[in-house]
C-alpha cells in the first residue's frame, strides 16, 4: 500500500515537471539488450550541444524511473517515511525551479508483460528508441509475440520513434501503430546507419554516418569493437540529427563514444593477450555477436569463456544448446562455460560440433583454467550473465595489471561482498 502510494505520487510529480518545463525533450530507450549503451551513446552525442540529465546504471524499474527523470537520489531506507519526505520535498523543488537540463534521456525496463505500456501512464517521449526484440525474461513472457508488443510498446507512445532494423524482426511491425517510424542500424536499408570503412580493434571503425535529412554521408570515426556496439553508436546519431544537431557536432559526439565497462570492452591480458569483456550481461543475440567478434581477429589462439545466459525460463536449453552450435573448433582453441545450464547444454552442443570444452561452476575456477591455457598474443572473449556467473571474476585472472580492476563490471563494496558471499558458499 505504502509502496503504490509513493509510486503514484513520484509519477504525478514527473507529469507536473513537464508541464512547468515543456522545453525539455525527453528521449527513451528500451528493447531486450543494449539499452545501457544505447543510452549513454545517446547522451555522449547529444551533450555536444545540449545540458544531458541521465542516471549512469540501469536506474529503470517503476519506483527508480521518476526519480531518475527528475535528477533525484534513490533513498537508502526504502521503507522510511522520512525519506520519501525529503525525496517528495526535492521533486517539488525540482518542479518549481529553474530548468537545468534540455534534454532527458532515460532507460526503461520491463520484466513482466505491461511494464513498458504503464510508462505511457506519465512520460510522453519526444523519441522512442526500441533496440531489439530478443529472449529475454522468458520465465515471464513465455514467446516472442509477448517480447515483441511489450519493446514496441514504447513505440507507439512517443512521438517519434526510432526502431533498430537490425534486432528487431520485421515480422514485429504489426504492433506498430506509430506511423512517425524510422530505422536505425548497420545495414544501409536502414535509414539511419553508417558506412564502415576501415576497423581495426585497437582504434574502432573509420567510415561515414549516414542520415536521410543530409545529401552527404559525414565522415567520423566511432571507437568501438565490433559490429553490435556500432548500433548504439548509430541510434545516437539519429536522435541527435532528429533533435537538430549539425553534421559537425554529430560526427564529434560520435567519436567521443566509448564502451562501457563489461560491454565488448577490450582490455590487456598477460602474455600480451586481449581480453574482450562482455561480462555484464549475456542473453542469446549478445552472445552470438560477441562470438562473431572473436572469430574475426587474426591471433594465434581463440578462447571463449561462456556462462549461462539467465532468464530464458523453458527457452534456455534450445538458446543454449544454439550457442553452443555456434562454437566453431576450427576459430576456437577452447570454449570454457561457467554455470548449470551452460554445461548441461551448450557444452555438449560444443562438444559434438568438435570443440575441446572445459566447464566449472565458477568463474574464479574457469579464469585460473584460462591463465594455465593462454598462448602468447591470444584473444579470450569473457561472455556471462549477472546472478551466479560473475566472469569479471574470471578476467581479473587474466588481466596484465591489477590497475585494470577498476575497469570492470560490478566492483563496489557492495557487490564485492555479495560476491565473496556467492564464492565462499
Amino acid at each position: 500500500m505504502f509502496k503504490a502510494f509513493v509510486q503514484k505520487r513520484l509519477e504525478k510529480y514527473v507529469k507536473e515537471y513537464f508541464v512547468q518545463h515543456p522545453e525539455i525533450k525527453l528521449v527513451v530507450v528500451t528493447g531486450s539488450v543494449g539499452k545501457t549503451s544505447t543510452k549513454v551513446a545517446i547522451a555522449t552525442v547529444l551533450s555536444e550541444r545540449f545540458r544531458v540529465r541521465l542516471h549512469e546504471g540501469n536506474h529503470n524499474t517503476h519506483m527508480s524511473t521518476p526519480l531518475a527523470v527528475l535528477g533525484i537520489e534513490y533513498p537508502e531506507q526504502l521503507k522510511s517515511i522520512r525519506a520519501w519526505l525529503e525525496v517528495f520535498k526535492a521533486a517539488k523543488e525540482r518542479i518549481a525551479a529553474p530548468t537545468d537540463v534540455d534534454v532527458i534521456v532515460q532507460e526503461l525496463g520491463s520484466d513482466r508483460i505491461g511494464q513498458v505500456q504503464h510508462f505511457s501512464t506519465y512520460l510522453q517521449p519526444d523519441i522512442g528508441v526500441v533496440t531489439a526484440v530478443s529472449p529475454e525474461h522468458m520465465e515471464y513472457f513465455r514467446d516472442m509475440e509477448a517480447v515483441a508488443r511489450e519493446e514496441l510498446a514504447v513505440a507507439n507512445f512517443s512521438q517519434k520513434a526510432l526502431i533498430n532494423r537490425d534486432d528487431v524482426d520485421e515480422m514485429y511491425a504489426k504492433y506498430l501503430t506509430n506511423g512517425n517510424v524510422n530505422t536505425y542500424g548497420t545495414s544501409n536499408i536502414s535509414e539511419y546507419h553508417f558506412i564502415s570503412q576501415d576497423y581495426t580493434a585497437d582504434g574502432g571503425h573509420v567510415g561515414a554516418f549516414v542520415a536521410p535529412e543530409w545529401l552527404d554521408p559525414v565522415p567520423t570515426e566511432i571507437h568501438v569493437i565490433g559490429e553490435h556496439p556500432l548500433r548504439p553508436a548509430i541510434a545516437a546519431g539519429a536522435v541527435a540529427v532528429k533533435l537538430g544537431l549539425s553534421a559537425t557536432e554529430v560526427a564529434s559526439g560520435l567519436s567521443k563514444i566509448r564502451s562501457l565497462p563489461g560491454r565488448m570492452n577490450v582490455l590487456r591480458g598477460a602474455d600480451n593477450t586481449t581480453i574482450i569483456d562482455d561480462t555484464y550481461n549475456s542473453s542469446p543475440l549478445a552472445a552470438e555477436s560477441s562470438l562473431r567478434e572473436l572469430y574475426r581477429l587474426s591471433v594465434p589462439q581463440r578462447i571463449a569463456v561462456l556462462g549461462s545466459m539467465n532468464e530464458l525460463g523453458l527457452t534456455s536449453q534450445v538458446e543454449h544448446e544454439a550457442i553452443g552450435k555456434l562454437c566453431d573448433p576450427n576459430g576456437l582453441a577452447w570454449v570454457i562455460t561457467v554455470g548449470d545450464d551452460a554445461e548441461k547444454y551448450l557444452a555438449p552442443a560444443a562438444k559434438a560440433r568438435g570443440c575441446q570444452v572445459k566447464s566449472f561452476k565458477n568463474s574464479l575456477q574457469a579464469g585460473a583454467f584460462v591463465r594455465s591455457v593462454i598462448e602468447e598474443g591470444a584473444a579470450i572473449l569473457f561472455k556471462g550473465s549477472e546472478g551466479g556467473i560473475f566472469l569479471e571474476e574470471a578476467v581479473k585472472v587474466v588481466l596484465h595489471s591489477t590497475a585494470d580492476e577498476t575497469k570492470l563490471v560490478r566492483q563496489s563494496p557492495e557487490w564485492m561482498a555479495r560476491k565473496n558471499a556467492f564464492f565462499s558458499k
